[in-house]
């Protein structure tokens, strides 16, 4: 049976391998909106694919930060129209949602951002914050931060592999 995050990774590989030079870093910027791929994931990609590990670091990044923004810009609208039309009574709270409360009450924003790919996407990390009320540009921050971080420790994790077995 196969994993669909591994097929797509697989994807990205062979289109990285199948376009010119100057398209590879937009292929490896698409690979980092995909949740579950991310920055450092399609940084990966890159480095495999014969991409220089530091345009591979910065597309893969790119494209990762782009897509949180998006997320993060309609989470922040949704969020003012359901507070909004409510008059901002209080909601049911999931326990899932109770649970990343805790975390966040626990860690903050800049502790949930940098902590928070090691579970989920950053995508999903950047809505669940957005959606809770912090502020948007706040969630931006700490989200390039995390993104900038882990994508920089797998480009050197990547480059020492590929190193070591070479």
């Amino acid at each position: 049976m196969s994993n669909p995050v591994s097929d797509l990774v697989l994807g990205f590989q062979g289109l990285v391998a199948d376009v010119p030079d100057l398209v590879q870093p937009l292929i490896v910027a698409l690979a980092g909106a995909v949740p579950f791929i991310e920055g450092e994931g399609a940084a990966a990609i890159g480095i495999i694919g014969g991409i220089p590990p530091v345009v591979a670091a910065l597309a893969g990044a790119v494209g990762n930060l782009l897509c949180v923004a998006v997320v993060v810009l309609v989470t922040s609208r949704v969020r003012t129209a359901v507070t909004t039309r409510r008059g901002g009574g209080v909601q049911p709270v999931s326990a899932r949602r109770e649970k990343f409360e805790k975390a966040y009450h626990r860690y903050g924003t800049p502790g949930v951002s940098l902590l928070g790919p090691l579970l989920l996407p950053t995508q999903f990390t950047a809505a669940a914050l957005t959606s809770t009320g912090v502020p948007p540009l706040r969630v931006l921050a700490w989200q390039a931060a995390a993104i900038a971080l882990w994508t920089t420790v797998i480009t050197v994790l990547a480059l020492g592999l590929i190193r070591f077995a070479a």
